[in-house]
């Protein structure tokens, strides 16, 4: 059995039910899975030092196009219609080779930032060569994905065979690290027998689905759409949404979907009002997500922040820094459907963790309120160790090489057991 202990935390935050900060605390993962949280543990294991370090839940990105790395910061002075012009412009001409280096590197930038889980909006799948280069990055990169198989924008047919393809040959078992979605244009963007068409796709393959929505141009109340078309199915991830109506979303939430917002990208392209308030008034599971690094920053910090001032000017109650980190971590987890597995330290779940210093000089002191410490003031090069499934792969500021898939033993740091101070406990 592989174990590995972080030891000597100066705060752990567990989300479940909702953020409890807890000093000097340990917690001990048994082959990829959280075994125990509590102090002064003990086990035969590899020991991962945690002295001045807050130990969390990773972040989970629940909407992200990362195949839109390369084209980083190349929208941000146009609106959401420039944005469509000049990224999806682009994207007609990536190469696999050049789509695998871009996912690939996006998929990084997440993991450096503390975000174990990734849900990739995928929709510049012009070729099945496409889709399987999107595919071995996001494994190459080793974090948690669901890859959504999406068309592009702006094509006039979709490849419903490759979808069936990439089901079949990359996805027959949903207990990988990198599952599937499919991610159709939906009704606020096509017609309604293309809808029942996708929809049905979707229920034949067992899979998720993830989709735009809005209020037009095809449909202006596409939930009542669905709903009229009995395709209102659970588990379905809406995004944005910012002008839909106030009961379009308790549609949402009484069917068992959730919303993925993206505040930043929101604000700067003009999407419509903040929805965080409006979204906990009507009940509906919630998640945060980038969305385009070509007009905003592509890390979980920068997006907390986003979501907490701008919900101050939205309609319903102001969060407070511990409902954004809750949106961050099992909120995000329990609106991709993966709330079983991941999204917080409850003993039995995939151990998906990040540890933040607490001694750097932007978060100390944290003791004041080690929640709001993370949420305010931390940023990705406060992000000291990622681990993924019970897997080290970013450690002491470094990412490590995931296609070699090192052991811990000889990392700078981690000592294995009975290897003196730091060893078997």
């Amino acid at each position: 059995m592989d174990r590995l202990l972080v030891r000597n935390a100066r705060y752990v935050i567990d989300v479940d039910p909702a953020p409890v900060v807890r000093p000097a605390t340990d917690v001990l993962v048994e082959d990829g899975v959280i075994a125990a949280v509590g102090r002064d543990l003990s086990a035969d294991a590899q020991v991962l030092d945690a002295t001045d370090r807050i130990v969390l839940p990773g972040f989970v990105d629940t909407h992200r196009h990362t195949w839109q790395a390369a084209l980083r910061a190349s929208t941000v002075d146009v609106d959401l219609f420039g944005y469509l012009d000049r990224a999806h412009a682009a994207g007609a001409r990536f190469t696999p080779d050049e789509m695998r280096a871009s996912v690939l590197a996006g998929a990084l930038e997440a993991i450096d930032s503390g975000i174990t889980t990734l849900q990739d909006f995928s929709h510049a799948l012009y070729t099945p060569d496409h889709a399987d280069a999107t595919i071995d990055a996001l494994r190459a990169a080793g974090l948690r994905a669901v890859f959504g198989y999406g068309a592009p924008f702006r094509a006039q047919s979709r490849d419903l065979e490759d979808v069936r393809r990439v089901r079949a040959e990359h996805f027959s078992t949903d207990e990988q690290l990198v599952t599937m979605a499919y991610a159709p244009l939906g009704p606020s963007y096509s017609d309604a027998e293309a809808v029942r068409e996708d929809w049905l796709l979707a229920r034949e393959l067992g899979v998720p689905i993830t989709t735009h929505v809005g209020a037009g141009p095809v449909a202006q109340r596409p939930i009542a759409a669905l709903r009229e078309a009995g395709l209102l199915t659970p588990g379905t991830l809406y995004v944005h949404g910012n002008s839909l109506p106030d009961d379009e979303l308790r549609f949402i939430a009484d069917s068992g979907g959730a919303v993925a917002i993206t505040p930043a990208v929101e604000a700067q392209m003009g999407h419509g009002a903040p929805m965080l308030g409006r979204l906990a008034a009507a009940g509906v599971t919630t998640g945060l997500g980038v969305d385009v690094v070509t007009a905003v920053a592509g890390d979980m910090f920068s997006l907390m922040r986003a979501a907490l001032l701008s919900a101050y000017l939205g309609a319903g109650r102001r969060p407070t820094v511990a409902d954004i980190l809750y949106t961050a971590t099992l909120g995000g987890a329990t609106a991709l459907g993966l709330q079983d597995r991941i999204g917080s330290l409850t003993i039995g779940k995939q151990a998906d963790l990040i540890l933040i210093d607490a001694a750097a000089v932007n978060t100390a002191p944290v003791d004041h309120d080690p929640v709001a410490a993370v949420v305010t003031s931390a940023h990705p090069g406060n992000v000291d160790t990622v681990v993924v499934a019970g897997r080290v792969v970013k450690h002491r500021g470094r990412l490590l090489n995931s296609s070699r898939h090192r052991r811990l033993s000889g990392v700078a740091g981690v000592a294995g057991p009975g290897a003196g101070v730091g060893g078997s406990q």
